[in-house]
């Protein structure tokens, strides 16, 4: 787990600044930035999406200030967010929250950038009391920072990897023939939150033909003897990075055809993790493990991208999808995710987050990818 120390390191007060800068940069005059991803980033503020107003307003020449509800002041007041030397100020029930940002900002403001998750109520206010003003969307400034992680944010990158391979080294406690699916993923939640997660995002536990859905969930299918189970869990840690990673079991021996097209699989996902380096492109990496999946006639089999970005949010980016051009650059984390589906038999999916490193990539799941036969 992470200390107060480190937590202060994953949100340092020179973001706000480069923020600031960037806004600038994209001919915005503020952003305005609600809970979620975005605002922890650049304030360590894990707020709560409540209907009441909690927003960042960033202007682009100006301070910075976090305004939130009265009764939520003491939670911003004991987050990082209270380090950083701006203004955190409560609104009171009477008060229109709105009106009050809108007060603060420039008269001149005619640009802003809204949060790409902020609940339509909230935009629609904002644009209400701000006509003047275009809305654009904030990720346009923000995701450019937030795909380069920091050395303090691939290190909880590494802590929350270790930690969900620590789940998937004890899966023969709970997967076993005569078992739901359902009651293996209620297992794995559970593991998840001893093994140093605060909150379980998702648990897949795919056995037999619901292999073959790559987001099925759980159900109460009872798993089989033979049967491939392919096994996709991801949590939040304490200092709010996220987990992500998934392995391919069998309950007892499957058939030859499910180890043929495994092997196919694996030789994809070795290639494609070994590929990462400084300067290829997402397009290019997606097409590396594509073409051996196509050249040994699965190409139709592989229904989704290569991967996506990880970091705050589970889903971020970069996307490594085809037609993606975006050059892969050192701090970049991701999912290498390739799989292979045959809809109402089987399927497999492996899954390791990579970071883009100086001269290649890491891999942060150290579990055995090859195929994981239990009694």
């Amino acid at each position: 787990m992470p200390d107060d120390g480190q937590l202060a390191d994953l949100y340092p007060a020179d973001r706000l600044h480069s923020a600031r800068e960037a806004t600038a940069r994209a001919g915005l005059d503020a952003l305005l930035i609600s809970p979620g991803a975005d605002l922890r980033y650049l304030t360590g503020y894990d707020a709560l999406p409540l209907e009441r107003l909690t927003c960042l307003v960033l202007p682009a020449d100006g301070d910075p200030f976090l305004l939130v509800p009265a009764l939520e002041e003491p939670a911003a007041q004991a987050s990082p967010a209270a380090d950083l030397g701006i203004e955190i100020t409560g609104w009171q029930e009477t008060e229109d929250p709105y009106a009050l940002v809108a007060a603060r900002l420039p008269a001149r403001t005619a640009r802003i950038g809204v949060d790409n998750h902020m609940w339509a109520e909230k935009t629609l206010a904002f644009r209400a009391v701000l006509p003047g003003a275009e809305q654009e969307l904030a990720g346009r400034v923000l995701n450019g920072l937030r795909m380069r992680k920091t050395s303090q944010e691939e290190a909880a990158l590494r802590r929350a990897g270790a930690a969900i391979d620590r789940v998937h080294a004890r899966m023969g406690e709970w997967l076993r023939a005569g078992r739901t699916e359902r009651e293996v993923g209620r297992d794995i939640g559970d593991a998840m939150l001893d093994e140093g997660h605060v909150r379980v995002d998702f648990v897949i536990v795919g056995s037999g033909p619901n292999s073959a859905s790559p987001h099925h969930e759980v159900s109460d299918r009872v798993i089989r003897a033979g049967d491939p189970v392919v096994v996709d869990i991801g949590g939040t840690t304490k200092d709010g990075y996220c987990s992500d990673s998934t392995r391919v079991y069998a309950v007892g021996e499957p058939p030859a055809e499910f180890r043929r097209l495994y092997d196919v699989l694996l030789s994809a996902q070795r290639a494609q993790t070994d590929a990462v380096r400084p300067g290829i492109s997402a397009s290019q990496l997606d097409a590396v493990g594509r073409d051996i999946i196509t050249d040994a006639g699965h190409g139709p089999h592989f229904v989704h991208r290569t991967g996506h970005g990880i970091g705050l949010d589970t889903h971020e980016e970069p996307y490594i999808v085809t037609g993606n051009p975006l050059p892969l650059a050192p701090g970049m984390a991701f999912s290498v995710e390739p799989g292979i589906y045959l809809p109402g038999r089987y399927g497999a999916r492996i899954e390791d987050i990579v970071i883009c490193t100086e001269d290649g990539g890491e891999r942060l799941n150290r579990t055995p990818r090859d195929l994981v036969v239990l009694p």
